[in-house]
This record gives C-alpha cells, sequence and structure tokens, in this order.
C-alpha cells in the first residue's frame, strides 16, 4: 500500500495534465482540436477516471487503518524560515478526494450530453479539468501557504467557468460580481494566514493550533489579537461557501451552464470553504469567540438561503439559494464543535445537491425545445408542470434529491442534518430553533419546487397563457387559482423578465442545445440521465454510514482533539430516547413542510397569493433577496463611483492644478526674464548702477 501513497501527488496531476493537453492544442491547432471533442472529452474524463480510481484505492487503505502520509521538499529557504511545499493523505483528504474525484467525473460524462452542440466545447472540458485539478490540489495541501495557491486557482476557475457565456452580459457580470466577492474574503485570509505565522511561526495546521493555544493560555499573545486572526482565517470560507454577508455572488453564478453549477455547488468551490474550516479546526478550537461567530453566522446564512429561496421561480437560483442554506448548517456544526457532523453533511450533500443540479439542466435542455433558449422561459418552474410524464427518470432522481435534502428518512439527509440539529440543541437551543425551522422552510420550498415542475399539467405550450403565468400571479394560477392580486409567492421581481428577455441568444448561449422547436419536452440522453441514476444511489444510501447507532463514519473522520478510543466510548453512551425525540421534531417540520407545499401547490387547498397578501412585508423582503443587492449595489458600486468621481476632481483640480500652476509660473517668470538676459554690458551696469541707487535711497532713509 506504501506504494499508493508514494504516487498519490498524480491525483490531482492527472486532471492539470489533460487540462494542459487540451489547453495547448486549443492555443495552437484551435480548428483542428476543436474539430476532435469526442476525443479531447474522452481523454479527459479518462484522465479524472484514474484520478477517482487512485483516491478510493487511498480512501480504502486509510480505512484499513493505514497511517496519515505526508511527503514534502522544501520549496524556499532564508535564515530560519523553511517554507515545504508536498502532499498529506489522512482520512480527511482520502475522503475528500473521493467526494470531488466521483462528482467530477460524473458532471464530466454529464457534459458530453448537455454540451453537445456547443461551440465551446472542448474549452468547456479543459476549464472543468483545471477546475478538479485545483481542488484536488487544495485537499491534498499539507500547509496553509500551498492551500491558499490552490485557493486562488480554484477561484480563478471559477471566474472562467462562471463567465463561460461571457459574450452575455448577465455571465460576464456575474464572474466579475464573484471574483471580487471572493477576493474581499481572500484579502481577509491573507491577512489572517501572515498573523497566524507572525503569532506562532508556522504555516502547518496541527502546529499553529498548538502553539497559540500556548500563546494565549501563557499570556504572550492577547486573546483579542487571536479572536482577529481567527476571524480574518474565516473570512476566506465566507466568501467560498457564500455565507453571510458574502453570500450575494453564489445566486448569480447560475448564469454559467448547468454542470459547473453542480461541480461549484456540491464538491469544489464551496466545499473548499468548509474544507478550510475543517483543516483550520486546531486554531479555531482554542478561540472560543471565534467559534461562536462561526457558529451563529452559519446558522444565519441557513435561515437566510431558505427564506429567499421560498420565492424563486428560476429553477437553478431556487437551488442556489438552497446552497447557501444548507452550507450554512455545514458552517453552524463546525461552529458548535460538531465536527465530523459537519463534514458527513458535506458528503451528502454533495451527491444529492450534484444531482438536483445536473436534473435542473435535464429539465432545462428538454424544455428549451419548447419554450426556446431564452432562460427566464426555460427555467421558469411557472412554465413546467406535469413534466414527470415525458421525462421520468429526471423526475424521479428529482425527487430522491428534495426526500434527501428535506431530510426525510432513511434518505442520506435526514441521517446528516439530525446530527448537527442534535449538536446544535446541545450547544445552544436558539441554534437548534433556527435549525430546526430552517428544515422546515426547506421541505416547503423544495416541495414547491418539484411539483410545480413535475406535476399538474404541461404549461409550457400554453403560449397563450404565458403572460398570464409570467405575471406577478403566476403561483397562484399554477397552483389553481384564478385570481387577480398583484402578487403573488414566487413572483420574478418587477421587469426581470423583461430584461432577460433583452438577452435573447443563438446556439452558443445560456444552456442551449440546438433543439428545433417541439410541443412537449422530452427526456435527456443516457450520458446525461446516467450520472442522476448514479447519483440517486448515494443519495438514498450514503447517510447509513453515519447513523447514531452504527457511526461507522464518526470512526472515520472525528475531531483532531479527540482519539478514536474517546469516540468508540461516546458512541457506546448513544440514547435511543433521546435521539427518537431529536429526529421525531425535525422529521415532523420537514412533514410539515412538506404538507403545505402539498395543500398548496398540488391539491389547491391553500391559494398562495392570499398568503402573500397578508404578511406582504415579508413577501417582499423574500421576494427583494432581503434587499442584500440592493443595499450592496448602493453602498459599494455606486458609493465608490461616487468616490471615483470626486477623486478624479481632487486630481484634475487640485494636483493637476498644482503642477499646471507651477508650470505657467516657469513659463511666466522665464518670459520676462529673456528680456533681461540681452548679452550688453551697459544694460548690465545700468541695473547694477540701479541696485546700488535703491540700497542707498533705502539704507539713507532708514
Amino acid at each position: 500500500m506504501e506504494v499508493i501513497y508514494q504516487y498519490a501527488w498524480l491525483i490531482p496531476v492527472l486532471p492539470l495534465l489533460g487540462a494542459m493537453l487540451v489547453g495547448l492544442g486549443l492555443l495552437s491547432l484551435n480548428q483542428v482540436t476543436n474539430s476532435l471533442r469526442k476525443l479531447n472529452a474522452s481523454l479527459i474524463i479518462s484522465l479524472m477516471g484514474a484520478a477517482m480510481g487512485l483516491s478510493f484505492a487511498l480512501l480504502w487503505s486509510q480505512i484499513q487503518g493505514h497511517p496519515s502520509y505526508t511527503r514534502t521538499l522544501e520549496w524556499a529557504a532564508a535564515g530560519n524560515f523553511h517554507l515545504t511545499m508536498g502532499y498529506t493523505i489522512d482520512h480527511l483528504a482520502a475522503l475528500m478526494l473521493v467526494i470531488v474525484t466521483t462528482v467530477a467525473f460524473l458532471v464530466m460524462v454529464y457534459t458530453d450530453g448537455y454540451m453537445a452542440h456547443d461551440p465551446g466545447y472542448v474549452r468547456f472540458y479543459a476549464y472543468l479539468s483545471l477546475f478538479g485539478s485545483s481542488m484536488l490540489g487544495l485537499v491534498v495541501s499539507p500547509n496553509l501557504v500551498q492551500v491558499y495557491i490552490f485557493w486562488e486557482l480554484v477561484g480563478m476557475c471559477s471566474y472562467l467557468l462562471v463567465g463561460f457565456w461571457y459574450d452575455r452580459k448577465a455571465a460576464a457580470d456575474a464572474c466579475q460580481k464573484a471574483f471580487v466577492t471572493n477576493r474581499v474574503g481572500d484579502f481577509g485570509l491573507l491577512l489572517g494566514i501572515l498573523g497566524l505565522f507572525w503569532a506562532t511561526g508556522s504555516f502547518d495546521f496541527d502546529v499553529m493550533g498548538i502553539r497559540l493555544g500556548e500563546l494565549v493560555q501563557n499570556g504572550s499573545l492577547s486573546n483579542l489579537l487571536a479572536i482577529l486572526f481567527a476571524i480574518l482565517v474565516f473570512l476566506g470560507p465566507v466568501a467560498k461557501s457564500a455565507q453571510f454577508p458574502l453570500h450575494v455572488w453564489l445566486p448569480d453564478a447560475m448564469e454559467g451552464p448547468t454542470p459547473i453549477s453542480a461541480l461549484i455547488h456540491a464538491a469544489t468551490m464551496v466545499a473548499a470553504g468548509v474544507f478550510l474550516v475543517a483543516r483550520m479546526y486546531p486554531v479555531f478550537e482554542h478561540v472560543p469567540a471565534a467559534m461562536n461567530v462561526i457558529a451563529y453566522t452559519g446558522a444565519f446564512t441557513a435561515f437566510l438561503g431558505a427564506t429567499i429561496a421560498i420565492t424563486q421561480n428560476d429553477i437553478k437560483k431556487g437551488l442556489a439559494y438552497s446552497t447557501i442554506s444548507q452550507l450554512g448548517y455545514m458552517v453552524m456544526a463546525m461552529g458548535v464543535g460538531a465536527y465530523t457532523a459537519g463534514l458527513f453533511h458535506l458528503m451528502t450533500h454533495a451527491y444529492f445537491k450534484a444531482m438536483l443540479f445536473l436534473g435542473s439542466g435535464s429539465v432545462i435542455h428538454g424544455m428549451e425545445g419548447v419554450v426556446g433558449h431564452d432562460p427566464a422561459l426555460a427555467q421558469d418552474v411557472r412554465l413546467m408542470g406535469g413534466l414527470r410524464k415525458y421525462m421520468p427518470v429526471t423526475a424521479i432522481t428529482f425527487l430522491i434529491g428534495c426526500l434527501a435534502i428535506a431530510g426525510v428518512p432513511p434518505f442520506a439527509g435526514f441521517w446528516s442534518k439530525d446530527e448537527i440539529l442534535g449538536a446544535a440543541f446541545n450547544a445552544n437551543p436558539l441554534l437548534w430553533f433556527v435549525g430546526w425551522l430552517t428544515a422546515g422552510i426547506t421541505a416547503f420550498y423544495m416541495f414547491r419546487m418539484y411539483l410545480t415542475t413535475f406535476e399538474g399539467k404541461f404549461r409550457g405550450n400554453q403560449t397563450d397563457k404565458w403572460e398570464k403565468l409570467k405575471s406577478p400571479i403566476g403561483m397562484a394560477l399554477v397552483a389553481g387559482f384564478d385570481t387577480k392580486r398583484a402578487f403573488g409567492p414566487g413572483a420574478m421581481t418587477t421587469g426581470e423578465l423583461e430584461d432577460s428577455s433583452k438577452h435573447q441568444h443563438d446556439n452558443h448561449g445560456h444552456d442551449a442545445h440546438g433543439h428545433g422547436h417541439s410541443e412537449y419536452p422530452h427526456e435527456s440522453p443516457w450520458t446525461m440521465t446516467l450520472p442522476l441514476v448514479v447519483l440517486a444511489f448515494p443519495s438514498m444510501l450514503i447517510g447509513l454510514l453515519g447513523t447514531p447507532f452504527a457511526n461507522y463514519f464518526e470512526e472515520f473522520i472525528y475531531s483532531p482533539n479527540e482519539t478514536l478510543e474517546e469516540v468508540v466510548e461516546k458512541a457506546a453512551s448513544f440514547n435511543p430516547t433521546e435521539f427518537y425525540i431529536m429526529a421525531g421534531s425535525s422529521v415532523g417540520i420537514s412533514l410539515i413542510g412538506i404538507t403545505l407545499a402539498l395543500l398548496t401547490y398540488s391539491w389547491a387547498k391553500i391559494n398562495p397569493v392570499e398568503i402573500a397578501a397578508k404578511v406582504k412585508p415579508l413577501y417582499e423582503l423574500s421576494l427583494n433577496k432581503w434587499y442584500f443587492d440592493d443595499i450592496y449595489h448602493r453602498v459599494f458600486v455606486l458609493g465608490l463611483r461616487r468616490l471615483a468621481r470626486q477623486v478624479m476632481e481632487v486630481d484634475f483640480r487640485v494636483v493637476d492644478g498644482a503642477v499646471n500652476l507651477t508650470g505657467f509660473f516657469t513659463l511666466v517668470s522665464g518670459e520676462g526674464l529673456k528680456y533681461l538676459e540681452n548679452g550688453r554690458a551697459q544694460f548690465y551696469a545700468l541695473i547694477v548702477f540701479g541696485a546700488v541707487l535703491g540700497l542707498v535711497i533705502v539704507f539713507g532713509v532708514t
């Protein structure tokens, strides 16, 4: 088994090799490379498949008890400073390698069908491979400096992929928004890294944790500085994992093709933030105030994302806010000390969220043949309905994903979410209540999405009713109520459809597949449905690895401050009564949410417009995404533009004015003095005589 570890460096290198080969081909022989579409895709998929096979071998070796393996080489040295680079394989790294490679591999297979008619097909595969390589490199990094290098590479790849259709203004704006927002968090992370190195003299995770704990305990480092450094480091995960207040970029990232939405939301970029919190856990656990900040940030983000998702009509944006909410659960778990529960939910969420996003892509793929390539139409759930009849595989797998994320047993999401809620209750009942309430909201909006998309009658071919469906009362009509009210749950913001209709595009635009027009949607090709079916199995079964009465996951992944003996001892003290009470409460609130969705959008017993009328301020708050985008636009975008204009005025009037005045004074003085320099001795003698006479007069008077 030792031989496998010596070649573990190939895991991030293989996808990188694929990206380099295809990228060089695109740069040097563009037409030839683009013509060999299937060959390039096969190469990249095969290399990721090889990385996946090696990842599974390493995970199996770690399960069998092989000790952690670290291999480093000295990268730079100056005096007592030594910086090493290399890779480390431990339980956490082995698990993350399997999650990233499996999801990336399935997304790449799915991409062949989804992007089949896109002229950027080969370029997209090159970006995907580079993205996967960057995340894999981050996972195996043995120190914080190497993590930061791959952290920035992950951000760069997300910029390229979110803005893949860069000729569309919405996509160009979205990738810039993601880039700038993440720069804020990354700057905080960089400051935190430098601060921790100044305090501890190391970039190694365990060494930093031990030394920081000693410094705080003996008073060599003030507790305030330790809190500051920890929170600055946490700013990096806040941006990458879309936590409040840097969450605003993630929904806009839906402007990229759906395969990259699945990869970002499931196993790469957003997972990087939670992974870094786990890696930095030895540091955070010595700073209780920072742990509280992490816990409350996660809890608020979970609630925030869920409340906004209720009013989303765009199927991808609904899932995006769902991701923000679920990431909040993971961060909250880390903050309350539930290290295992947070990573367990990271794993389960990776599979069912990847399946949900790929399922949404399958829906869009089928809808475009009916409504065209306008994303406002192809992704609007109000124009769907009854798709289960036409897309049975997509519908069944999407339903499995909804059950998993809603926390219905025995699906995967139930076990991980219940473990988080149990830990939150023991730590702080207020955090538990927020998480518990969010679970009910999650169940409601996910089944709202499923019912409006896959059940009822198909509405996409009823062109005569499109204007009514697209109006603010659209969700009431979908629910079976014919009303004239001016608003209803799920209406898009005023002008959104009109704005998006201005950006209709050809077959290389947003999620375009080159379909001809048809009256009804169709099931996607096997390259798209096969990954859905494969992902359905872990979405249903993988949660059984972490049941509280036989928690194999916790015996494999546990907090750095615990030992295996302590974990086993804690598992032996399992209280079934406590579990049934906590599980019953979480399942109960989820069933209430599902029932309300059925009553509203399937059985037509509750009119959503009437509900919205009674809670109009709350409805407007959700519809406008808590006004965060508006506030940020006015304060930061418009405010910085105004500041830039003022700076420009100061530069023009003061700085340039001073320079221009100096030049003018030099010009005038030169023009005047040139008449005194005429080269005649008599004139100079006259000047001297005049000066002397003037001095005599002055001194004579005085």
